[in-house]
């Protein structure tokens, strides 16, 4: 098996089962980290193991390699097809620093505000914790966090770009390019190769995602479900 197929699952047991909660052949993050979960497959025993984690009208958010079919004692809150883009030409095109930015490394006193970014702009799943998954870097203008980036999904040789999000009073200037550049920068630092996952739909974003050197790996749809 691909690093990057069945990514969740991967990332939870190989280099960030520190984050994994389990109940048989499903694992999810810490619930305060994001709503993310995988399974080894998504069979009866899969489903009925991410039952367990998610306990009755609990939720589980889920990355399937097909559309997601109506199970008993499951009840579709929402979803959408999304593209895994990998960087593997080492190269892409990186943006230039523009006049006075400045990296913020984003540590837990800046949560409040990344969650109101987030929040605002709804990149993914994004909660309390999910900055200790990697390396949040951010930019300020007049004290006010208004772009952020990030690494989210880490397998073995490869780390996700994450929660690429800019204020709509602050889109236009390249605030995306520059962070996705510099967090694309470290990870190609460690050896490893930079991957995301984009909204099919979200096709301006995806235009930069190309511009920087990503390629369309594979099609996954993301579920959101609700135990009964």
């Amino acid at each position: 098996m691909h690093p990057l197929d069945n990514v969740i699952w991967q990332a939870l047991t190989t280099r960030q089962s520190e984050f994994a909660v389990s109940f048989g052949q499903a694992r999810r993050f810490v619930p305060e980290v994001t709503s993310l979960c995988g399974f080894l497959e998504p069979s009866d025993q899969g489903y009925e193991s991410l039952a367990g984690l998610a306990g009755a009208g609990g939720t589980a958010a889920v990355f399937l390699d097909q559309p997601y079919q109506t199970r008993g004692g499951w009840d579709y809150v929402g979803g959408a097809p999304l593209l895994q883009m990998v960087c593997a030409n080492g190269e892409g095109t990186f943006a230039s620093h523009p006049g006075n930015s400045e990296f913020v490394e984003l540590s837990r006193v800046d949560v409040p505000e990344m969650l109101e970014l987030a929040a605002l702009t709804k990149p993914g799943p994004f909660g309390t914790r999910t900055y200790e998954l990697g390396n949040y870097l951010g930019i300020r203008r007049e004290r006010k966090l208004v772009a952020m980036a990030g690494q989210r999904t880490q397998v073995p040789g490869h780390t996700e770009v994450s929660a690429v999000c800019t204020h709509p009073e602050h889109t236009g200037k390249g605030y995306a390019r520059l962070l996705m550049s510099e967090v694309m920068r470290r990870i190609r630092e460690r050896g490893e190769t930079p991957f995301l996952h984009v909204r099919e739909d979200n096709l301006r974003p995806i235009e930069l995602y190309q511009r920087l050197g990503f390629d369309t790996r594979k099609r996954l749809h993301y579920a959101v479900l609700r135990k009964l």
